[in-house]
């Protein structure tokens, strides 16, 4: 693939992470101010698609391009490819749509993180064939250099305009109600240009798929996020309270518990003084 970010032994291996770390969680929080988006140009790139074509910028085709970066790992993915799909059936005409598979999120014992080019196009299979993408999945190279050279979010979203220019960005791709608002206007021509910074409504859209996420990336998968962020791991659990709901409303529901808990914890203990 021919980039203009450095390809070097060091950030490949770094970013091939084998345990999910807090470090890492503080990284998907934030962009840096250099990171790529409205107004910047794409890097080189020449990926290639599952379906034995090419992704490559100096040959977006004519339409906007919506590029979503995502693994089966990541709980913020199941969460975002059936807004996709959705997005894809109404736009689907006027937007080229491509899910650029990255390094696992979350690699575990059953789920982990590809070591090789073949072991990466057989984990972008896995990530198609559950949700039965309806559109172009690339394949990142095994050292992610597309996906760093956007800064590696775990499930951003970017829309390219054909002269190869990011229009918009959004954090996280679940944001339904952002990204339909920047398709209609690419699709009616219009100018887009900005950014969704949503960050909890996104992340707790994504709680209530970490339990299915932990059961087929393996228990391991389970502890590290207990380590590296409790937080989630205790919304996670207390969204199994719920599997009546559809997995986006869990995490929501979760977090009410949550909240009730503490008030009446907090209760408590004034009570008690």
């Amino acid at each position: 693939m021919d980039t203009s970010v450095p390809t070097d032994r060091t950030a490949g291996a770094d970013y091939r992470f084998e345990r999910f770390r807090t470090r890492l969680l503080i990284d998907d929080m934030t962009f840096g101010r250099d990171a790529l988006g409205p107004g910047s140009p794409l890097p080189e790139f020449d990926l290639p698609t599952l379906d034995g074509g090419r992704f490559a910028s100096r040959a977006l085709g004519r339409r906007p391009v919506l590029m979503v970066f995502g693994s089966r790992t990541c709980p913020v993915t199941e969460s975002a490819v059936p807004v996709l799909k959705r997005l894809h059936a109404r736009f689907g005409e006027q937007v080229r749509f491509v899910l650029v598979n990255t390094r696992e999120a979350h690699p575990g014992e059953e789920i982990g993180q590809p070591a090789t080019a073949a072991e990466k196009h057989r984990h972008a299979r896995r990530l198609r064939d559950h949700h039965a993408v309806p559109f172009e999945v690339a394949v990142d190279d095994i050292d992610g250099t597309l996906h760093r050279a956007f800064t590696p979010k775990p499930n951003s979203a970017y829309l390219v305009d054909p002269a190869g220019t990011v229009a918009f960005r959004s954090h996280w791709a679940n944001d339904e109600p952002a990204l339909r608002e920047a398709l209609e206007r690419a699709a009616a021509g219009r100018p887009v240009h900005g950014r969704s910074r949503a960050m909890a409504r996104p992340l707790l859209r994504a709680v209530g798929h970490l339990p299915g996420v932990v059961a087929a990336a393996g228990s391991r998968t389970g502890r590290d996020v207990w380590r590296a962020a409790p937080p989630l791991a205790v919304l996670g659990a207390l969204s199994r309270l719920f599997p009546r709901l559809p997995a986006d409303r869990r995490g929501p529901a979760a977090a009410a518990v949550a909240v009730l808990v503490v008030c009446a914890a907090a209760a408590g203990l004034a009570v008690l003084a």
